[in-house]
């Protein structure tokens, strides 16, 4: 299928344009060629006359695929009415979405501060969270990411935060209960232990929150075992300490439910939002707290606030994503394309060696590249400084138009959860023949 681009985009102007004067994120700048994206429709990217399958969702975060047209109208129409309303007043797009969350999250989430994405959001956790407890230290998980301000990067466990280190005072980490890998394995009860000796070592009455990755994003993509956040959920309640999860990449639908706290029925004090809430579609995040902690804030000052929080196009777009959600049956959607796809994974599995395992829920699923099945030994080291594995298995992949989100030794697989099957299959045989690279790496040590 050919597609045409808009005659108002010079798309060699926009690539030159980019080289002199954009500084592109988490990369070196020198031999940079970023993909010029002139527009997208569903689950594909386009670029002129291009296609790409965007079988990771962008950055795990266009949930509704791309343009959808419910999303476009409300913000379109939002933006002929009222385009910006500051923190301190109030608006129909606001007010409306806040009880819409409310109304879909566990338990007694009831409260939202709004902000343009989950790195403010998980800012404005912790420094709730210190407010409420008058506490300061916050125990996070070491494989982790949770956002890249100062606060929020020093909360993050990857190497992502070594670049900004020192970062904020009172951050503590624990080890994941990563059942693949981990000291733990699938004993969940080690795993608490270890949580527990943690607090006792720091001092309970310190520790203002313990915050976690539901299931742990491209740091990993880790499904920790039954049990694990039940436990956890007892441990606050037992230190007094706030339960705090980031559910910025798997909020919205992402795993199969509305939030992934469902899947162990779990209810958090605060929970952090973002990316699917809204599709990405104009930036917008937040923070849910439950009743205790609204009814601390009614008269004590919440000492937080952004100059967009709140934003009128945001939220209309908030709106009109989760009626899309609700009417289309897109969780429904998700829930039964992630139980094919976990299939057909396990069936790549199953004939390419390199693969050591594969996890998920829904459609946010992994697969972890191995030298060798017996030792786990790593294909490419987490957390080490060479990216050449992920960048020639990326590569590999946008030869045949599929865009896979590739780190280290892990493909993080998460579609549109709008997707259908057939081109849920276009990207697993993408995958598969990618996959011979690994096989061949594992096999000889060579990329060539």
């Amino acid at each position: 299928m050919t597609l045409r681009t808009s005659s108002a985009i010079d798309v060699a102007r926009v690539a030159q344009d980019t080289k002199d004067h954009v500084l592109i994120s988490w990369m070196a700048q020198g031999s940079l060629a970023p993909l010029v994206v002139t527009g997208g429709e569903g689950c594909w990217i386009h670029s002129g006359d291009r296609r790409i399958l965007d079988f990771s969702s962008t950055l795990v975060n266009t949930n509704l695929g791309h343009q959808h047209p419910k999303v476009v109208r409300a913000i379109q129409e939002q933006a002929a009415t009222l385009t910006y309303a500051a923190p301190s007043f109030t608006d129909a797009p606001r007010a409306t979405l806040a009880r819409m969350i409310a109304e879909r999250a566990p338990g007694d989430l009831t409260k939202t501060l709004f902000t343009t994405g989950g790195t403010e959001a998980v800012e404005s956790a912790i420094k709730i969270a210190r407010l409420y407890t008058g506490r300061q230290k916050v125990m996070t998980q070491y494989r982790s990411f949770h956002g890249q301000t100062q606060g929020a990067m020093s909360a993050g466990g990857d190497n992502r935060r070594w670049a900004n280190e020192p970062g904020i005072p009172g951050i503590v980490r624990f080890l994941n209960p990563d059942p693949y890998r981990s000291i733990f394995g699938n004993d969940v009860q080690k795993a608490l232990a270890h949580v527990e000796e943690v607090i006792w070592y720091e001092g309970p009455e310190h520790i203002a929150a313990i915050m976690c990755e539901p299931i742990v994003g491209a740091s990993g993509l880790i499904v920790p075992p039954e049990g694990f956040f039940q436990g956890i959920r007892a441990l606050c309640d037992r230190y007094g300490i706030v339960m705090i999860l980031d559910e910025v990449m798997t909020g919205f639908g992402r795993t199969g439910k509305w939030f992934a706290a469902e899947h162990w029925d779990v209810v958090p004090d605060l929970m952090t939002f973002a990316k699917g809430v809204n599709s990405g579609y104009v930036p917008l995040g937040g923070v849910i707290v439950d009743e205790p902690i609204a009814k601390h804030f009614q008269d004590h000052v919440l000492w937080q606030g952004l100059t967009y929080s709140g934003h009128a196009l945001a939220c209309a777009a908030g709106v009109a994503t989760i009626e899309a959600y609700r009417d289309e049956r897109v969780i429904e959607n998700a829930a039964r394309m992630g139980d094919l796809l976990m299939a057909e994974l396990r069936e790549l599995a199953s004939r390419h060696p390199s693969v050591g395992d594969v996890r998920g829920k829904g459609l946010m699923c992994g697969i972890e590249l191995v030298k060798d099945r017996e030792t786990k030994e790593a294909l490419e080291r987490w957390n080490g400084p060479s990216q050449q594995l992920a960048t020639t298995l990326r590569t590999a992949l946008m030869k045949q138009d599929v865009y896979v989100m590739c780190r280290w030794n892990l493909l993080v697989i998460a579609p549109p959860l709008i997707i259908a099957e057939d081109d849920l299959r276009t990207g697993i045989r993408a995958i598969d023949e990618a996959l011979g690279i690994a096989d061949r790496y594992a096999a000889t040590g060579t990329l060539s």
